[in-house]
């Protein structure tokens, strides 16, 4: 599974980080940091932030299968942890 948030898109709405805490987290007010492949354990709780996001930022690639169906395209992200700057 991989990770992809468009931090263009993301406003800090933070329903990630309630859903699937450890896997999002938000430092500050508006700075958002994720981890772009958790572990498996993880997988339905960030399909569900993933579904809850207001304004669907975030992006779950599901191994070969590709993105979740249900989720839009998004602008690619950086390997290891990503963050607002």
């Amino acid at each position: 599974m991989k990770i992809v948030v468009d931090l263009n898109r993301c406003q800090g709405y933070a329903q990630c980080v309630f859903l699937a805490p450890g896997v999002f987290e938000l430092h500050g007010e508006e700075a958002l940091m994720y981890t772009p492949q958790p572990p498996g354990e993880q997988r339905e709780r960030v399909l569900r932030a993933a579904v809850a996001c207001p304004v669907q930022a975030i992006l779950v690639e599901d191994g070969d299968a590709g993105p979740v169906p249900g989720e839009e395209g998004l602008a690619s992200g950086e390997e290891g942890r990503s963050g607002v700057r």
